[in-house]
């Protein structure tokens, strides 16, 4: 009996050993070479049971079982935080276990370019699959998410939208991405400084620097355009900026035009600056750094009008009879715009 019982506990402890050597290669082994990677993709509220069975699939684990009851016995299994994650098959399970609990999912960079509007931006973000375009606008547009973030009453958040690049995983919401974006242009703002012989408010200053982003053919040029715009501000004279025609029509339309006729140029609307004798109603593009620098600090001069060269700078000029000149020279001359 007493040999019974001892060959019992023997095969007992022989299966423990045997179970325990065999989960411990498991844990401690890879099922593959690191050449042999995956993307693992883990949404809210995935089970470790659901992950266990897509990473088998892919061939990343070896056992489904094993490595549901590796993850409870090292309390991981409500651990996982949602991504998108490169795996490969040289992994040991711990090491994919780290990887799911760490949340660096895969970082896609978008950028957005200086002087793009949030039309642009729905589109960028639209062509890369992250988010819709009819979505994206409507919550740059919505009054009650405006005023949450500018803590102001606009139009909506161009302007605000600080144009670089920035890293959107899939699972970057569009108000995560909104955020990012109104963050980062309150700390470029923030290091500007305040200068107090410019007397426009913060959404003024914006606005006029998102115009001034729009005119400038080149990046030396926008203190100076900045000072125009202003003399005109102070004098009174509509600011008549092409531009805020443009954008007029797109936020009535939805379309993009590249061409204006005298039609659009004297019909009103609340952002055409040749219709009225102020800045347009709200920013018409999300403006750069240099360009809400050059409002702040703009050149100083009794400039009043300003035409392209067509070859990347400008001519300023005092008088209309100056700037007509311009114009014939550099606009209606064929030869002048020719390959240009």
């Amino acid at each position: 009996m007493k040999s019974l019982v001892l060959t019992f506990a023997l095969l007992i402890v022989g299966s423990a050993v045997f179970f325990a050597f065999d989960f411990f290669r498991f844990a401690a082994s890879a099922p593959g070479t690191v050449e042999e990677a995956t993307i693992l993709e883990v949404p809210n509220g995935m089970t470790m049971g659901k992950v266990a069975s897509r990473l088998k699939e892919q061939s990343l684990i070896t056992s489904e079982l094993k490595f549901r009851i590796f993850a409870k016995l090292t309390s991981q299994q409500n651990r996982l935080k949602r991504g998108e994650y490169v795996l490969n098959r040289g992994m040991t399970p711990q090491e994919i276990l780290d990887v799911l609990a760490s949340g660096k999912s895969i970082q896609y960079p978008v950028t957005f370019p200086e002087g793009s509007n949030i039309y642009d931006i729905a589109q960028i973000l639209a062509a890369r699959n992250f988010f819709k375009a009819e979505e994206f606008l409507a919550l740059v547009r919505d009054p009650v998410y405006v005023q949450q973030m500018l803590g102001v009453q606009a139009p909506s958040l161009e302007g605000y939208l600080f144009p670089e690049t920035y890293n959107i995983t899939k699972f970057t919401s569009p108000k995560e991405l909104v955020r990012a974006m109104v963050d980062r242009f309150n700390e470029n703002y923030k290091t500007l400084g305040i200068n107090a012989s410019v007397s426009l408010t913060k959404h003024e200053i914006v606005t006029l620097a998102s115009v001034v982003e729009k005119e400038s053919g080149s990046p030396t040029d926008r203190p100076m355009i900045a000072s125009v715009f202003i003399n005109r501000l102070q004098k009174g004279i509509p600011l008549q900026s092409d531009p805020t025609i443009l954008y007029g029509i797109l936020e009535e339309t939805g379309k993009p035009t590249a061409n204006i006729t005298k039609a659009d140029i004297l019909r009103p609307n609340r952002y055409n600056t040749y219709t009225v004798k102020r800045l347009p109603y709200g920013p018409i593009s999300n403006p750069g750094r240099e360009a809400l620098v050059a409002v702040l600090n703009p050149a100083v001069s009794e400039y009043l009008f300003f035409v392209s060269r067509n070859d990347g700078t400008t001519l300023f000029t005092k008088t209309y009879e100056q700037h007509l000149q311009g114009v014939k020279s550099f606009q209606m001359n064929p030869t002048a715009r020719e390959g240009k």
